[in-house]
C-alpha cells in the first residue's frame, strides 16, 4: 500500500509540474491541447500503476526509484539530468508556441499526437508485463535473467522504443511543430543511456551477449 501511495504521489507531482510548465508557459489555462494531452497521459499512466499494484508490486516498488538522484553511477546521473532538462524542454517550447503563435497544427495532427502517446504508453506498458526486472535505474537484480520474448524479441531496448514514440507525438498532441526540436535531443540522450546500459548488462547480466547476437537491434527493428 505504501508504494502505491508513493507511486501515485510521483504521479500527480509529475502532473503537476508539467501542468505548470504548460500553462505558466502558455501564459494562459485556454490551451485546450494541453488540458487534453495530460488527461490522455494521467489516465493511461494510472491504469497502468493501478495494474502494477495488483499484478506485480515488486515492479512498482522498482519504478517508485527514478531520477538523477536514484542513479548509482556518475555517467547515468549526469544522463538522467539530462533526459530531464529535455524532456521538460518539449514542454516549455510547445507552451511558448502557444502563447506567441509560431505555428498552427490541424486537430488531426494533434489528435495523431496523441495517439502516438498513447501507443507510446501501451509499449511501455507491454514491457512491463514482459519483464518484471525494469527498474527505473540501472541495475541487476540476484534472480534476474534475460528476457528474450515479447517486445524484446524485436528491439533490445523497447522501453525506450515505447519513450521514444511517446516523446515524439507529445509536441504534436500540444499542437507545436517548435516543440519538436526537444525530441532529437531527448532521442540522443536515450541512446546515450541505453549504449552505457548495454555495457553494464554485458558485464553484470549473464547470457546477455547472447541475447544481443540473437537481437540486432537496439530501438527500431530492421533500422538500428
Amino acid at each position: 500500500m505504501a508504494i502505491t501511495v508513493q507511486a501515485f504521489a510521483g504521479l500527480a507531482f509529475l502532473v503537476g509540474v508539467l501542468g505548470l510548465a504548460l500553462f505558466a508557459g502558455a501564459g494562459t489555462l485556454a490551451y485546450w491541447q494541453a488540458w487534453v494531452f495530460l488527461c490522455v497521459f494521467s489516465s493511461i499512466v494510472t491504469a497502468i500503476t493501478l495494474d502494477l499494484a495488483r499484478r506485480d508490486p515488486a515492479l512498482l516498488a522498482r519504478r517508485v526509484q527514478v531520477g538523477p538522484v536514484a542513479e548509482r553511477t556518475a555517467v547515468q546521473k549526469l544522463i538522467q539530468s539530462c533526459a530531464s532538462l529535455a524532456f521538460i524542454a518539449i514542454f516549455v517550447v510547445s507552451a511558448l508556441d502557444h502563447r506567441h503563435g509560431w505555428s498552427r497544427l490541424p486537430n488531426a495532427v494533434v489528435a495523431v499526437g496523441n495517439l502516438l502517446v498513447a501507443l507510446g504508453l501501451f509499449f511501455v506498458f507491454r514491457v512491463f508485463r514482459a519483464n518484471t526486472f525494469t527498474s527505473a535505474t540501472i541495475e541487476v537484480a540476484a534472480e534476474q535473467g534475460v528476457i528474450s520474448t515479447g517486445p524484446y524479441a524485436l528491439v533490445r531496448h523497447p522501453m525506450y522504443s515505447g519513450a521514444l514514440l511517446f516523446v515524439l507525438g507529445t509536441p504534436l498532441a500540444l499542437g507545436s511543430y517548435f516543440g519538436i526540436i526537444g525530441v532529437p535531443l531527448l532521442a540522443l540522450v536515450i541512446v546515450w543511456r541505453l549504449l552505457d546500459e548495454e555495457k553494464y548488462l554485458a558485464e553484470h547480466l549473464r547470457g546477455y551477449d547472447d541475447y544481443r547476437r540473437q537481437v540486432r537491434y537496439r530501438l527500431v527493428p530492421h533500422v538500428w
